[in-house]
């Protein structure tokens, strides 16, 4: 299976945000190549939030480019074969945490759809939530200007709403 096959079946098992999802899938109808960077009329990430239920916190890491406390995540690679697979390597990769990051069962636990600059023009995100093991240590990436462990109610006070959105809908998904 492709990795635009999984999107499309993940998406189309995806109950929440139904017109944001529908979009979602128009978008990869009309695009083959709608899961890749190169794709102008915009392209699907994939994302993870990295929490710490037992000691009720979240990292975060400060985004070089963009210079916004963001969840981790980025661009579907020509090795990916699903979008869980996507936001794992990315977690994995930006948060440092080499061993022991989960996704959270049920898949995508948030979509959020936003504009970026030219050539492309929007980003596709399907973001899911990733449990760090006890004793998790992070390690800042060359993508990372800092990367830190917020407590849930910090979030608000440094990230912007997607990412408070998406804490939420984690935290309602783990029964927190």
């Amino acid at each position: 299976m492709s990795l635009h096959e999984d999107a499309v079946l993940v998406l189309k098992r995806y109950e929440d945000q139904p017109e944001l999802r529908d979009l979602y899938l128009e978008h990869l109808a009309a695009h083959p190549d709608g899961v890749y960077k190169p794709c102008a009329a915009g392209h699907v990430t994939g994302s993870a939030l990295v929490v710490d239920p037992q000691r009720g916190r979240v990292l975060l890491t400060l985004h070089k480019k963009l210079g916004l406390w963001l969840q981790m995540g980025g661009h579907c690679e020509p090795d990916d074969t699903t979008l869980a697979g996507v936001a794992l390597r990315e977690a994995v990769e930006e948060s440092g945490i080499a061993a022991g990051l989960t996704l959270v069962p049920g898949g995508p636990v948030r979509l959020d759809r936003h504009p970026i600059p030219a050539p492309c023009n929007w980003h596709l995100d399907v973001q899911y939530a990733a449990l760090a093991p006890a004793r998790a240590v992070a390690e800042i990436s060359e993508e990372s200007l800092d990367l830190r462990w917020f407590p849930y109610e910090e979030v608000a006070a440094v990230a912007d709403t997607s990412v408070v959105l998406l804490l939420e809908a984690t935290l309602a998904r783990l029964g927190a």
